[in-house]
This record gives C-alpha cells, sequence and structure tokens, in this order.
C-alpha cells in the first residue's frame, strides 16, 4: 500500500488546520478549533467525522510517558522469518503486550518491532518467547540507551 496512491485522500487547508491541531491536543474542544479556524461547530465535527470515515484519523489517543509507567528499557528487534509473510507470531497476546511499532521491512529482517519492558527479566523472557515461534528463524535485539527522537506527530506538520 506504501506509495500507492489510490488510497490517497486529498486533503484541503482546513482537513489540514484540523489535523496539526487535533496532533498537538486531539482534546481540542470543538467549540476551540472552530474559534480558531473561523467556521462553524457543525462544519468541524462533520469533517473530523469524514476524517474519520476515510481512516485519515484512525483514533484518538494518550500519548504515554513509558519509563514513568515503568517501562525503563526500549528495544528495537529485528525478525527474520522461515515464511517472510507469515505474521501469525503478532497474535500472541503474550508479546504483542509489550510491542508498541511492528514493521514489515525490506533488508536483513523480515520484520522490525519496538517493544517495552520494564526490566531486563521481561525482555530476555520475551525474546525466548518470539525465537520459539516456530515463524521466527532469529532475532536480533537491541536496547535503546537514549532517546533523541519519538514524535509520531510531527508528519502532521507537512500536511
Amino acid at each position: 500500500m506504501s506509495g500507492n496512491n489510490e488510497y490517497k485522500i486529498e486533503l484541503d487547508e482546513i482537513d489540514r488546520q484540523l489535523i496539526k491541531i487535533l496532533s498537538i491536543d486531539s482534546r481540542t474542544p470543538y467549540r476551540t478549533i472552530a474559534n480558531e479556524l473561523n467556521i462553524s461547530v457543525g462544519t468541524i465535527h462533520n469533517r473530523i467525522e469524514k476524517l474519520i470515515e476515510n481512516n485519515i484519523i484512525k483514533s484518538f489517543t494518550a500519548q504515554l510517558d513509558h519509563k514513568r509507567c515503568g517501562f525503563n528499557i526500549t528495544a528495537v528487534i529485528g525478525v527474520k522469518l522461515n515464511d517472510s509473510q507469515s505474521i501469525e507470531w503478532l497474535n500472541d497476546k503474550n508479546l504483542t503486550k509489550n510491542i508498541v511499532v511492528a514493521y514489515d521491512v525490506t533488508g536483513e529482517y523480515d520484520a522490525i518491532i519496538i517493544a517495552k519492558f520494564r526490566d531486563t527479566d521481561e525482555l530476555s523472557v520475551f525474546i525466548k518467547e518470539l525465537g520459539n515461534k516456530p515463524q521466527v528463524d532469529r532475532t536480533y535485539t537491541q536496547t535503546v540507551l537514549n532517546v533523541f527522537k519519538e514524535d509520531f506527530e510531527s508528519l502532521a506538520n507537512e500536511f
């Protein structure tokens, strides 16, 4: 799907401004947005509903500080699969509870995952469980020492 324009939705300036505002704070009241953009609350409501229907806005979430929640370790894990199309290992709730991002990628590994852990014991159990999945040939794990940038909303400025 990546790079495929059949899924691309054209956004006008109001849609782009809405996305920017909601990317900063998804709890911004419609009235505040309407005042900022100088359009009616009803228009804001309708526009946001249309963005949701078209899967431009996929969800409204809270952005957590994982370290403050006790998840002190971030791991970047390369996964080499026996069948590069198999994602059955992602159905395991014991694994997915720690995974915050999973990508299908090119290169030496078939998937890259980013996962959060409370401690090295939890990371160790995770890696062993993942490595025991029949679809998984091998893994390569790196732990994150420092986060220089972790901002999935930053692309909203490009709209």
